[in-house]
């Protein structure tokens, strides 16, 4: 694709953006319950697109986790249409008043919600983020620019199609969700030079893709990095909870980032605690890759390298390292973590406290598992992605995230002395 292709595309979502800003709640809710009903009846064509990306994954002997990111099938799509209609049942944040107060002199101040602009989207493999992506920026009054991955080309364009052609039969300008036809990466690099018309970009993916935005991009990045997730078993933690938590945690859903990857557990429990773990996720063909103390007790695991701990799996593999306490546990987390997500389990509120204190990830959970750092569990309804950039969002970003405020100010005459 020409660099004038994407200027153009872009230029047309910029152009479109003042359209979203403005509509109505009720005029959004239609058009977005119109857009689920467009992939219930359009399944078959979403399944046949979907079904080149899959023959090409096979080509490419992509591993089994990453297939599963990418397929989508009735299921799936039935999740995607059931997220656009739950998206259009939350409140709208636009023209929400956050603040307001007087000032002496009879000012009248207002801090007003209002969209970010045009929000550009970088992700990888899942095609359902062009439908969630999507759905979340127009609720929230933004025009969006979608680039997903070359592994689910055909299946974004689809998408793509299907959701503009509901914002067509709204006699709304379709360039509000843009999909970007290509995964050229020359095309990526111009899309981060376009700052007169992105106001801020949101990559999901991997280490790579983050490296390339933080060293290319003219534009505010807020991340959404890896999930290299870490759980705490203290030496108080009931086992059997624990045993089902590290189950949820790691094998739910292993291609997720919010998926435990590192296992911290108390040298005092780990003799009794570590065997059981063996005993009940190696027959999940969860393979187990530990330090030397914790090879000593599971003696059929792989040894850990320095790289394993700092490493996203995304897969059934799940590193295991035995710690003295506490002040050990938080010590590795604050070196090989991501701020993505932390988790102790316990029955010692001074060290649940501590813990919390401690370490300033955007999720820190107390006896739960790392899958619920999502805005769906955390109760924002749904989420773009997870933010690891404190600024201008940090952790779960859903409707109130994808909006900043603007100051309205009244007066009766008033000028400043």
């Amino acid at each position: 694709m020409k660099t004038s292709s994407i200027q153009k595309l872009a230029r047309k979502c910029r152009q479109a953006a003042p359209v979203v800003a403005t509509l109505s709640a009720d005029s959004k809710n239609k058009i977005l319950t119109d857009m689920a009903t467009l992939l219930r009846n359009s399944q078959t064509e979403i399944i046949r697109a979907n079904a080149k990306d899959i023959k090409e994954a096979d080509k490419k002997k992509l591993v089994p986790a990453m297939k599963d990111r990418l397929l989508l099938n009735a299921k799936r799509i039935e999740e995607m249409a059931r997220g656009l209609e739950e998206v259009a049942g939350l409140p709208d944040p636009v023209g929400q008043v956050v603040k307001n107060y007087t000032r002496p002199n009879r000012l009248h101040v207002e801090r007003v919600r209002i969209p970010l602009g045009v929000v550009g989207v970088i992700y990888e493999s899942r095609p359902n983020v062009t439908v969630d992506a999507a759905g979340l920026c127009f609720k929230s009054g933004n025009a969006v620019i979608l680039r997903g991955g070359s592994e689910a080309l055909h299946s974004n364009k689809m998408l793509g199609a299907l959701l503009q052609k509901a914002l067509k039969s709204n006699n709304v300008p379709p360039h509000i969700i843009t999909v970007v036809p290509t995964s050229d990466r020359k095309t990526l690099s111009t899309l981060l030079t376009l700052s007169k018309e992105i106001d801020v970009l949101i990559p999901r993916g991997g280490e790579g893709l983050m490296k390339f935005m933080e060293e290319n991009s003219k534009i505010p990045v807020i991340k959404h990095d890896k999930g290299v997730c870490n759980l705490f078993v203290d030496e108080s933690a009931d086992q059997a909870k624990a045993l089902a938590i590290i189950e949820n945690a790691k094998v739910s859903r292993p291609g997720v980032c919010n998926a435990l990857e590192n296992l911290l557990v108390h040298e005092k429990i780990a003799p009794e605690f570590l065997p059981k773990l063996s005993n009940h996720l190696v027959p999940k063909n969860v393979e187990l890759r530990g330090d030397r103390a914790a090879k000593k007790m599971i003696p059929h695991i792989k040894l850990a390298t320095e790289r394993d701990w700092s490493t996203e799996y995304l897969d059934l593999v799940l590193s295991v390292k035995v710690v003295k306490n506490l002040d050990e546990a938080i010590l590795f987390i604050r070196k090989y973590g991501s701020n993505h997500t932390e988790s102790i389990l316990t029955q010692t509120e001074a060290n649940a406290t501590r813990f919390v204190r401690e370490l300033d990830s955007s999720c820190v959970m107390v006896n739960a598992s790392t899958r619920f750092n999502d805005g769906g569990q955390l109760g924002l309804g749904a989420e773009i992605g997870i933010s690891t950039t404190k600024l201008h969002a940090y952790g779960p970003m859903g409707l109130e995230e994808l909006t900043t405020t603007k100051f309205v100010v009244r007066g009766e005459g008033q000028i400043r002395t």
